[in-house]
C-alpha cells in the first residue's frame, strides 16, 4: 500500500508517518520508484506499538530503543526487560540517597550487583519524592507493596511466551511499558471496592442506580 493508504488504515496522519521515519521509528517500505514506496501490515503493526508507547508517555528516544528492541532482540529475557525498565523508569534530576531503595530491592529477592543502576535510582526518587512531601507509607502497608509486586512480577514471568521469540519480546516490553495504567486503574478500583465494604453505613455514598 501507499502512504496514503497507509495512513487510511492506521489512522495516523501522513505527516506524522514521515516524522516517524526520519526518527528512525517506523521501518522504510520497498522502494517501487524513487518518490514512492510500498508498505504492508507490518507498518501497521508497528505504527500501532508507536503510538501506544507514545501516549504513554515514552519519550521519542527511548520509543526509538524499543523498536529497536523489536527489531533486533536482545539475547534473553533479562535483558528485554532492561529496555523495558529504561523506556518508563524516570530519573532523578539530581543525586539521590539509594539507601533505602537497595533495602526494598533486597526485601524483593533481589541482589545489589544484579540491580540495574536505573532503576535503583528511579526507585530511589520515588521514595524521594514520597519524603519531600512528608508522606510515610505505613510499614505494614509498605510490606504489601512488596508483596504484591513481587507476586504481580512472578506471574508475568510465567507468562512470557516460550514458542516465539518475537511474541516474547512484545509482551516483556510492550507489556512492561503500556499495563502500567492498568495497574493503577485497578488499584483504584480496588480501593473504591474495599472502602465500600468497609465503611458502607458509615456515611460512604450510596451506589447510583444503574
Amino acid at each position: 500500500m501507499r502512504i496514503s493508504e497507509l495512513a487510511a488504515v492506521s489512522e495516523v496522519p501522513v505527516a506524522t508517518i514521515k516524522y516517524y521515519l526520519r526518527e528512525q521509528l517506523l521501518p522504510e517500505g520497498e522502494r517501487t520508484s524513487a518518490t514512492q514506496a510500498s508498505y504492508g501490515d507490518a507498518h501497521v503493526s508497528r505504527l500501532r506499538v508507536i503510538r501506544a508507547l507514545l501516549t504513554a508517555g515514552v519519550t521519542i528516544a527511548e520509543t526509538r530503543n524499543v523498536v529497536a528492541a523489536l527489531d533486533s532482540p536482545p539475547a534473553g529475557p533479562y535483558d528485554l526487560l532492561g529496555v523495558a525498565h529504561t523506556a518508563v523508569t524516570p530519573r532523578p534530576s539530581g543525586p539521590v540517597d539509594t539507601t533505602r531503595a537497595l533495602e526494598l530491592y533486597e526485601r524483593l529477592g533481589g541482589i545489589e550487583a544484579q540491580c540495574d543502576p536505573g532503576l535503583l535510582a528511579g526507585l530511589a526518587g520515588a521514595l524521594d519524592t514520597l519524603e519531600r512531601a512528608g508522606f510515610t507509607v505505613p510499614p505494614a502497608v509498605l510490606d504489601r507493596y512488596v508483596d504484591a509486586a513481587r507476586s504481580i512480577a512472578e506471574a508475568e514471568i510465567d507468562g512470557i511466551p516460550a514458542d516465539s521469540p518475537e511474541l516474547a519480546v512484545q509482551y516483556i516490553v510492550l507489556g512492561t511499558v503500556l499495563t502500567e495504567p492498568l495497574i493503577l486503574a485497578l488499584r483504584r478500583a480496588a480501593q473504591q471496592v474495599v472502602s465500600s465494604e468497609r465503611f458502607a453505613g458509615t456515611g460512604a455514598p450510596a451506589s447510583q442506580p444503574s
